[in-house]
C-alpha cells in the first residue's frame, strides 16, 4: 500500500479486492509481482477488438493497445479472459506489456491452409456447449465440440511458443437449450438420454430461458470460476447469457424463418461478472469447429471405444477388418452404434491430418501407410483378376 494514505492499485493487495469478482486469486497475485514493481497494473481482458482490449483493473476499466503482445502469432495473442500487466493510467496511448500465464485455453484450427490454432477463450473452468432443442440434434457435432473441451489446454505451453500438452483443465457442460420447445417430459428425457451417450461422463442439462427451468441449477454449477459459452449461431448463447446475468445486456435476434438458422448477433468475445458469482465470456455463433491437437480429448468423448480397443488382439489395431478385432465385434452384435465408430473415426483423422501439417514423421507415416494401402488393393485386384482367367 502507499504510505501516503492512497490506494496503490498495482498493489497486489489492492488488486484481490477490486478484482476478486473477475477470478483474481494468490496464484494470479504471485504470477503479477514481478509487474508490480514495475508499476504496472494487473488486469483481465474484457473484450478484445482490432488490436484494442477493454480490461478491468482496480482502477476501474482502461483500453489499451496489443501491439507489444507478439501480434503476428495467433496463439499470442491478447484474448478475453486473459490476465494482463498494463501501463498505468496515465499513458496516452496505453499498452498491454504481457500475458500472465494462461491455466487454460480453449483452441480450435483456423480455417487456413496452414496449421494454426485460434485461442478462443482463455484461463477458463467450464465450457458451456450449448445446443438448441428447437432445432434437429447433430450429435457429430456436439461429439466435435466436447473432442476441443476435453482436449482444452494448460495454457503455459501457448505464451512459451511450445507444443503444448494437452489435458482436460476446463469441465465441459452439454446445455440443451429453449427446452420449452419440447412437447412432453418423456421427449425431452429422451432427447436428454440420447446427448448423455454421446457425452460419458459429461453433465446434461436442458433449460429455457423463457420459462427459467434449469437456469438455477446451472448458474450454481457455474458460480465458481469462468465459464465460456459455445454453440452455432441460434443456440440461444445470448439469451442465455442474459437469464443467467438477471438482465438483458447481450443482444438478441430471433431464427431466420427461411432456414431455421440463427443470425450472428454477438459479434465479439464479451466477459462478464455474473450476479452469483463467477464471469461469463460469451462467443460469436461458430460456423466451423476445427479440432486442434484433440487426439486426447477424442479418446475421452469415445472412451467406450478407447476401452474396447484394449482387447483387441493386435495393440495397434486400425478397427476396420482385423482379426480379433473387439470394437468390430461390438459393432457386429449392436453394442456398439456403427454412427458412432464413424464419428470416432472421423474425428481422428481430421485432427491427425491437422497435426501432419507440422510433423515430419507424422506426414512420413501417413505416407507410408497410403502407400501400403495402394499396394494391397493392387494385390487384391491382380489375384481377383488370376481367379477369373
Amino acid at each position: 500500500m502507499s504510505t501516503s494514505g492512497t490506494s496503490d492499485a498495482s498493489d497486489p493487495s489492492d488488486a484481490r479486492s477490486a478484482l476478486a469478482s473477475y477470478g483474481w486469486d494468490e496464484g494470479w497475485a504471485a504470477e503479477f509481482s514481478p509487474y508490480a514493481a514495475q508499476g504496472l497494473l494487473p488486469g483481465r481482458v474484457v473484450r478484445v477488438d482490432r488490436g484494442q482490449c477493454d480490461i478491468v483493473t482496480p482502477v476501474g476499466t482502461v483500453r489499451a493497445d496489443t501491439e507489444f503482445v507478439v501480434p503476428r502469432d495467433p496463439m499470442k495473442v491478447v484474448c478475453t479472459g486473459d490476465w494482463v500487466a498494463v501501463d498505468p493510467v496515465g499513458g496516452d496511448p496505453q499498452y498491454v506489456r504481457t500475458l500472465l500465464p494462461r491455466r487454460t485455453a480453449f483452441v480450435r484450427s483456423t480455417s487456413s491452409k496452414r496449421s494454426e490454432g485460434q485461442v478462443l477463450a482463455t484461463n477458463i473452468d467450464h465450457i458451456v456447449i450449448c445446443v438448441s432443442l428447437a432445432a434437429e440434434l447433430d450429435l457429430g457435432r456436439i461429439e466435435r465440440f466436447l473432442a476441443l473441451a476435453m482436449s482444452s489446454s494448460s495454457g503455459d505451453a501457448l505464451l512459451r511458443g511450445a507444443k503444448p500438452s494437452w489435458g482436460s483443465h476446463a469441465q465441459p457442460i452439454v446445455v440443451l437449450t429453449k427446452a420449452d420447445v419440447m412437447p412432453d417430459v418423456t421427449g425431452l428425457s429422451y432427447l436428454v438420454e440420447d446427448v448423455a451417450a454421446t457425452a460419458p461422463g459429461v453433465q446434461v442439462l436442458p433449460v429455457s430461458a423463457a420459462t427459467g427451468d434449469g437456469i438455477d441449477v446451472l448458474a450454481a454449477m457455474v458460480s465458481g470460476g469462468t465459464s465460456v459459452l459455445l454453440g452455432v449461431s441460434g443456440a440461444g448463447k445470448s439469451t442465455l447469457a442474459n437469464a443467467l446475468l438477471g438482465e438483458d445486456l447481450m443482444d438478441v435476434q430471433g431464427i431466420r424463418d427461411v432456414d431455421g438458422k440463427g443470425r450472428h448477433t454477438t459479434t465479439t468475445r464479451n466477459l462478464l461478472a455474473l450476479p452469483g458469482g463467477g464471469t461469463l465470456i460469451d462467443t460469436p455463433g461458430l460456423r466451423g469447429v476445427g479440432l486442434w491437437d484433440a487426439e486426447a480429448g477424442v479418446g475421452q468423448v469415445f472412451s467406450e471405444i478407447e476401452e474396447l480397443g484394449e482387447s483387441c488382439r493386435f495393440h495397434d489395431c486400425a478397427h476396420e477388418a482385423e482379426p480379433g478385432c473387439a470394437v468390430l465385434a461390438a459393432l457386429a452384435d449392436g453394442s456398439l452404434p456403427e454412427r458412432r465408430l464413424e464419428s470416432y473415426r472421423k474425428l481422428l483423422r481430421e485432427n491427425r491430418h491437422i497435426a501432419a501439417k507440422t510433423d515430419i514423421r507424422m506426414r512420413a507415416e501417413i505416407g507410408r501407410e497410403w502407400r501400403m494401402k495402394s499396394a494391397q488393393g493392387r494385390a487384391a485386384m491382380e489375384a481377383k483378376r488370376g481367379r477369373t482367367r
